[in-house]
């Protein structure tokens, strides 16, 4: 009866039962089942992933819960050495565990053989990296294991004996070795024979670089297909798309889930929703307070607002946890960057970097440093470390971008503009980079398009209509020119924060300039009258008061057969005259 039961387990673990959540029950017995198998493996993180979902679960009775796996002739045999081998293993003795497991049979013991020696020559690679942290180009040290490793699992993946953890495992050697293609059919392969291990779903997460390739994976169809949908929409930029699926695992009951409040949190900053990410950080913190697991994520955020207070109580609770975490380097690291320390911050992103080597945040940091103390090849190598280690880093491929603005090469620039930009389309500040670019390289009209994209998507610095304007300008194009300023003094009163735009008086004394020439008298001691309140443009605007007073006088009557174009907003302009619109900016008399 008990080998019965193990079998329908075994089953159910297969199939995962299709992607319905109905029965929670059955998910959380897969679950803990799976979690167990994972850390029989040294699988930690995949085991760890497992148990905080189930634990997000309602308990299980004692007549419910998984049973224990239930042993095979061989796993009897191997039971001696496996037991000694993983007590080695835990104490991160990778060889000699592996010296133990030699010619065992058993698929357990063959996986943590294969895995002790993978581990063994990533240690290995690791500790030289440490060594040479410097200008380490890719590919100067190997993992030595590897090629072995490759030919061993491939015989037995012809031969059809590899189980969901040894094809995962294959898939890592496989790609580790650059065959990304035959990776992600291993990947598939390992999801299909054992739909709950996460890890196998993750290393499929970090080789699809598309939607497009999403379409043509064939995935087994189970409830785990859900999260790993959400978590590359989350990767991929589709933030829309992996906020509907993450509210619908909640709806579907993982409501207490920290690993689904962690991530929607990351997809509200990925799309710059500031306040929402903090707010859901902050949660976070009070339902799991030593979590260290995406704070460098929650310090970008502070760091950002300028938070100081909360980003210093932040780095120091950490350093309380555990001080020699990736995530703490970087979360000090941060610290000092906002106290303007660079040399410090800089000293812990390389901390972080030596702890983990693929470590992508701290690359992309670190890049931000040394452009800070000016170091442009330094922080060209940071930049180029975190796009091997993930070639969707956007903001990689942007700080390329800025170091080589500062370098004067505008089309090594446009390059790695154009790259940030594809990673994410309607990020306003990818635009006007690629529109200043396309400037400098004097190709005006790709400038205008994409000054005008940026302001179409939502221009977060508010920059690019002035830019718009002022490339109409060069190109003598006034009525265009003065549209893009009223749009633009239109957007920063609505929003109502005047006085911190530098750029509000250069709108208002073209436009003064510009209806002066047009002769509409009232429009422009309107606008000579706002550019008296700012002290750039104040004798400016007082001389041409002057002028307009002097031709009134004079008995200048406001021009009539000149129509103006479009008039500023009711509360700054005497006049309501009805608007004639002109390309490319559809100007309606918006009131702010």
């Amino acid at each position: 009866a008990v080998i019965g039961r193990a079998g329908a387990m075994a089953a159910a673990m297969v199939t995962a039962g299709g992607s319905d959540f109905s029965d929670l029950r059955e998910i959380k017995k897969q679950l803990l089942s799976v979690a167990e198998r994972s850390r029989e493996r040294g699988l930690q993180h995949s085991g760890k992933w497992a148990a905080e979902l189930a634990f997000a679960l309602e308990p299980l009775p004692l007549s419910e819960l998984p049973p224990p796996p239930v042993l095979t002739e061989e796993d009897a045999r191997d039971l001696d050495a496996y037991t000694l081998a993983k007590s080695y293993f835990d104490l991160k003795e990778y060889d000699r565990a592996a010296y133990f497991l030699q010619g065992c049979k058993s698929q357990k013991a063959y996986f943590l053989y294969m895995y002790s020696r993978y581990l063994s020559g990533e240690k290995k690679k690791d500790d030289e990296t440490v060594d040479s942290l410097g200008p380490l180009e890719k590919g100067q040290v190997k993992n030595e294991a590897l090629r072995e490793l490759r030919v061993e699992l491939s015989k037995k993946h012809k031969a059809q004996e590899l189980d969901g953890f040894g094809l995962y495992l294959y898939g890592v050697v496989l790609r580790k070795l650059d065959l990304v293609k035959e990776a992600i059919d291993v990947f598939v392969e390992a999801a299909h024979a054992l739909p709950l291990h996460w890890g196998a779903w993750l290393e499929l997460c970090n080789l699809i670089t598309d939607k497009e390739m999403l379409k043509f994976l064939s995935l087994p169809d189970t409830w785990m297909k859900e999260f790993f949908l959400a978590h590359i929409y989350t990767e991929l930029q589709l933030i829309e798309e992996a906020l509907q699926k993450y509210q619908s695992l909640i709806d579907a009951g993982f409501s207490k889930s920290t690993y689904i409040i962690s991530q929607i949190a990351v997809a509200y900053h990925n799309i710059r929703d500031i306040d929402k990410a903090l707010s859901i950080f902050n949660e976070l913190r009070k339902q799991d307070p030593y979590r260290i697991e995406n704070m460098d994520t929650f310090s970008n955020l502070l760091y950002v607002r300028s938070m100081k207070p909360e980003l210093s109580y932040l780095a120091h609770n950490l350093c309380e946890i555990d001080k020699y975490r990736v995530e703490t380097c970087c979360v000090i690291g941060n610290y000092y960057s906002l106290r303007s320390q660079h040399e410090k911050a800089a000293l812990y992103f390389q901390r972080a970097l030596k702890l983990n080597p693929r470590y992508l945040g701290a690359w992309t940091l670190m890049g931000h440093e040394y452009m800070e103390m000016k170091n442009t090849s330094a922080a060209i190598q940071a930049y180029r470390h975190a796009i091997e280690v993930n070639k969707r880093d956007y903001r990689a491929w942007y700080g390329l971008g800025q170091t080589y603005e500062i370098l004067k090469m505008p089309f090594y620039c446009l390059y790695y503009y154009r790259r940030a930009h594809q990673l994410r389309p309607n990020d306003s500040r990818m635009l006007v980079a690629l529109g200043e670019c396309y400037e400098k390289l004097n190709q005006l009209v790709e400038a205008k398009k994409c000054y005008w994209r940026a302001y179409a998507v939502g221009d977060v610095e508010k920059m690019a209509l002035v830019k718009l304007a002022k490339l109409h300008e060069q190109l003598n194009e006034s009525e265009q020119a003065a549209q893009c300023y009223i749009k633009y003094i239109q957007d920063i009163y609505s929003c109502g924060e005047v006085v911190e735009h530098l750029e509000v008086s250069t709108a208002f004394r073209y436009l003064a300039q510009y209806y002066f020439k047009c002769k509409l008298w009232d429009e422009a001691s309107a606008c000579a009258q706002k550019c008296c309140a700012f002290n750039d443009t104040r004798e400016e605007g007082k001389a041409l008061l002057r002028q307009i007073l002097q031709l009134r006088n004079q008995g200048e009557t406001s021009s009539t057969d000149v129509a103006a174009p479009f008039f500023l907003p009711a509360s700054l302009s005497a006049s309501n005259t009805p608007t004639r619109r002109v390309s490319p900016l559809n100007l309606s008399s918006v009131t702010p």
